[in-house]
């Protein structure tokens, strides 16, 4: 990016990399936090060390203590040997906790405890083990409302938060979509042997009007679908989801003039109108694809990533 948000944030990185201070990582899904965690790493003075992650919410909570902290052989059930954890395995190097809002309490009361003395012990072990790592976090929550509400300690907040980096939704640095849908359309074209190697500016003025909800992950989405369906040399209007050109929204403003009679007189909320009538087009869609993601979202033109991005808004299963 060339935006000033992302100039901003590539300073920070240049600043604290050969440091050793643990940074905290902030924005929506999708903006790139993992990317800057590598960036970090790959500036950093451990940067010949291994960088490992880990992903808080997608590790069932009877497992992430022996993800991260290993196990001696016969700690339980299935331990039929010793086993690294993730602190150990990136020892001198880097560790990167992803969702870091999402681990359980026990959880975070041993992570305290590593980063206050940069020790730990495997699960049904004795001996304590060395952590000289550089710790990582990033979250797309408020963990300042965790604490409030007694779901994340504070302590451990504190201890994360040494250095916080905001990363910016892409909403807010639209000056740099055409930089990265060209990025994503020539690795896209190179990988599908295709010979797409433009973006029709029709097709780009779209790209610049769409508030994309699933930021940079859900850009490149679009223009991998755009490739592979693309027959030309550029990428146009229609090899665009339907939600990017703008149907659905063109129909309902069609509708809504059909039947302004409808207002009443009173007035109304529209805004929680329209994500009533959202959430219930959402929850149809999933009903009828069986719950599956996928099906559903092609049901409604719209791509997987942005698909998942509303249920989560509306906590739909």
């Amino acid at each position: 990016g060339r935006s000033e948000p992302m100039l901003a944030v590539f300073k920070m990185i240049e600043t604290v990399a050969r440091t050793n201070s643990t940074i905290l990582l902030t924005g929506e899904s999708g903006t790139g936090k993992g990317l800057v965690a590598q960036a970090i790493h790959f500036h950093s003075l451990r940067r010949e060390k291994p960088m490992v992650s880990l992903n808080c919410g997608a590790v069932p909570e009877a497992l992430l203590e022996s993800e991260l902290f290993g196990h001696m052989r016969g700690a339980f059930t299935s331990a039929d040997s010793n086993k690294k954890g993730l602190i150990e395995v990136a020892e001198k190097g880097t560790i990167f906790l992803d969702e870091i809002g999402e681990m359980p309490a026990v959880m975070q009361v041993k992570l305290l405890r590593v980063l206050q003395e940069r020790r730990f012990r495997r699960v049904g072990g004795l001996e304590e083990l060395q952590a000289d790592i550089r710790v990582i976090a990033a979250t797309n929550q408020d963990l300042t409302k965790l604490v409030a509400e007694g779901r994340f300690r504070e302590d451990l907040y504190y201890r994360i938060n040494v250095i916080p980096i905001a990363l910016p939704p892409l909403r807010e640095r639209l000056e740099d979509i055409p930089l990265l849908a060209e990025y994503f359309l020539a690795k896209y074209a190179e990988q599908m042997e295709k010979s797409v190697s433009v973006i029709a500016h029709e097709a780009m003025q779209l790209l610049m009007k769409h508030d994309w909800p699933g930021n940079i992950r859900e850009l490149e989405n679009v223009i991998e679908r755009a490739v592979a369906l693309e027959a030309t040399a550029a990428v146009l209007p229609d090899s665009l989801p339907s939600h990017i050109r703008g149907g659905a929204a063109n129909d309902a403003q069609r509708s809504a003039g059909s039947s302004s009679e409808a207002l009443p007189d009173s007035g109304f909320d529209l805004e929680a109108h329209v994500q009533e009538i959202e959430r219930n087009y959402i929850a149809e869609a999933l009903k009828r694809a069986g719950g599956v993601q996928v099906k559903a979202a092609e049901l409604l033109g719209m791509s997987f990533r942005s698909f998942r991005y509303y249920v989560k808004k509306y906590n739909l299963r």
